[in-house]
């Protein structure tokens, strides 16, 4: 039996998360997708893919068994997803997991909820990742590897062997990030960069070798 969705909000992540789940209803139908929710009044009635907008997050209360995927975020209000997904009040029990049936994850492996693995993704062996986190296509989590809660994780990453990455952090398209690396919390790594030394918390850092730039910005 199909479970009943709700995805919040109605931007990138959400839509491509739709994409995903699309991909898992052609193989089994296990998702029953009532909507988007937004804040934003304006996007009301809009759609994605035939799924549409159905209001604020009264639609929450309309529907109390249903299940939540909330993915907010991008590299300018990353610092601020923890908050926004908290202040939605959702049990744990009903937040969804979703992963692509193209990506690859270990049965050793561990995914929290509220989580989105997108296609194309290697998730190896003895590889934690938090609750509350976004995986973009194409990224390989090597082998012993821990993703901290809260985190977004951009496409074409690579994140090797016995990386430790904090709560909160955004990791930007195409970085590399050598083993046994640690990242602070709070940190964001720039497009492109190649991390080869730990990275503090609260800090930018770019480049190739990334080095950091500033502390971020609250």
């Amino acid at each position: 039996m199909s479970k009943k969705l709700i995805l919040f909000p109605f931007g990138g992540n959400a839509r491509e998360a739709l994409l995903c789940i699309l991909a898992i209803n052609t193989i089994e139908k296990k998702w029953d997708i009532l909507g988007f929710v937004d804040d934003n009044p304006s996007l009301r009635g809009r759609s994605s893919c035939g799924i549409k907008v159905l209001g604020d997050r009264e639609v929450f209360k309309r529907y109390p068994g249903a299940q939540v995927l909330a993915v907010p975020g991008n590299p300018d209000n990353y610092l601020r997803r923890k908050g926004v997904i908290d202040a939605l009040g959702i049990k744990q029990a009903l937040f969804a997991t979703i992963i692509h049936p193209s990506a690859s994850v270990s049965p050793d492996a561990k995914i929290g909820y509220n989580t989105v693995v997108m296609p194309n993704v290697v998730i190896s062996c003895g590889v934690r990742v938090g609750n509350h986190c976004v995986i973009l296509p194409n990224t390989v989590i090597s082998h012993d590897s821990i993703l901290g809660e809260y985190c977004m994780v951009g496409s074409n990453v690579s994140i090797s062997g016995n990386t430790r990455i904090g709560q909160v952090c955004y990791i930007g398209s195409g970085t590399k990030i050598r083993d046994r690396i640690s990242i602070g919390e709070e940190s964001l790594i720039g497009l492109g960069s190649n991390v080869i030394s730990a990275v503090g918390k609260g800090v930018v850092a770019a480049g190739n070798p990334a080095r950091v730039i500033r502390k971020v910005k609250r």
